[in-house]
């Protein structure tokens, strides 16, 4: 008997069920969102893996509020404790959802890519539920999107162009028109619809575009969303042109296989202001900082300093003027001021006034794109 059991017993252990390896969903729509979260928090947490895909689904269905949405600036890999997720769920049934720093069009999109690979209906009704909300908050006016709502801030309403929160949700909805992946089960009653706040938002985005002396150029951070004139976002985010955000909605329209003439017209007079609107013969020296400085919304290991350099390339200011084209910096009270030395340290160490954003799109995208669609 002893014999026969251990027999059984060998039988049960290899023909048990192992757990299913699923193959892992990329979390780089969600970098912003952790990069936020562990500024404020720090790195020292336990974090899911890449391929533990229904650990992660599960925390964006925890974080996922009654009407649809997302709050912001949420690691989905962070393993939570009991009571974290009590805490959580009570916050369900708060309203408040932000489209800000790549939110909300991420969650639907991971939700979409687990569905594929687990089938389980939980994950595709909360996508479905998050796309609905979505749609549900595209603007009247103009067919952007709001920042954050219900709004809590003078910029929360606002059509909103930074952080990619009005191009990040066409590149959703244009997959979802071209039944890309893993948008492929999405039934076409729902697709129409997609459709049609597709063509709103790409109307939208070339009526936004800003005009210096008759030249189309960039795009505003953010713009009222009644008369649509460039707006301020933050406090020390002066209404202007802005480069960066500027290059996210060239990288979105340049993915378009067929533009239309006037998308063209769009990329190619936003391309030119670009390339005039580069600073030459400076540099950003880093300066470390021993001990760092904390501050209310991160800590500071270093400051900067603009440094005259002839050998330097090309720099961009964020921020341009809307008539003059000028150089915009400003501080937490409102008032611009004109050299970056003039900006409080805490801003110059937490904010990118000057950067290389339109370096790449300018040498090498832009020439491909050119090529691609025959543009001369």
């Amino acid at each position: 008997m002893k014999r026969f059991g251990a027999i059984c017993l060998g039988l049960v252990l290899l023909t048990a069920p192992t757990a299913y390896a699923y193959e892992a969903v990329r979390l780089d729509s969600f970098s912003d969102a952790v990069h936020h979260w562990q500024n404020r928090h720090g790195k020292d947490y336990a974090r899911y893996s890449d391929d533990q895909i229904v650990e992660i689904a599960d925390n964006i269905l925890l974080y996922q509020r009654h009407n649809g949405g997302w709050i912001e600036n949420q690691d989905p890999a962070r393993k939570l404790d009991p009571q974290e997720i009590a805490a959580i769920t009570t916050q369900k049934s708060d309203s408040r959802a932000s489209f800000d720093n790549r939110n909300i069009y991420a969650q639907i999109e991971y939700l979409m890519a687990v569905y594929d690979q687990t089938k389980s209906e939980t994950y595709r009704a909360a996508a479905m539920k998050g796309l609905e909300f979505t749609l549900s908050q595209q603007m009247p006016v103009c067919g952007g999107w709001p920042h954050t709502l219900p709004p809590s801030t003078d910029y929360h309403h606002k059509l909103t162009i930074a952080d990619e929160v009005t191009s990040g949700n066409l590149r959703m909805l244009r997959k979802i028109s071209l039944k890309q992946a893993p948008f492929t089960s999405i039934n076409e009653a729902t697709r129409q619809t997609t459709d049609a706040a597709l063509k709103r938002g790409d109307d939208c985005v070339l009526k936004l575009q800003i005009r210096q002396n008759g030249k189309l150029t960039g795009w505003a951070g953010q713009y009222d969303p009644v008369n649509l004139a460039p707006s301020k976002g933050r406090t020390f985010e002066l209404p202007a042109i802005v480069s960066q955000e500027t290059v996210a909605m060239l990288d979105y329209l340049m993915s378009i296989d067929h533009p239309t003439p006037q998308q063209i017209a769009a990329i190619e007079g936003a391309v030119s202001w670009l390339k005039r609107s580069q600073i030459k013969g400076y540099a950003l020296k880093t300066i470390p900082l021993d001990p760092p400085v904390k501050y209310d919304y991160h800590t500071a290991t270093f400051d900067r300093e603009l440094v005259a350099d002839n050998k330097a390339p090309p720099l961009w200011a964020r921020f341009y003027d809307l008539n003059d084209n000028s150089v915009v910096l400003a501080n937490r009270d409102e008032v611009r001021v004109k050299a970056y030395a003039d900006i409080h340290p805490e801003r110059r160490s937490g904010y990118s006034w000057y950067g290389d954003w339109p370096q790449r799109l300018i040498a090498v995208e832009y020439p491909a794109w050119k090529a691609r669609h025959s543009v001369k």
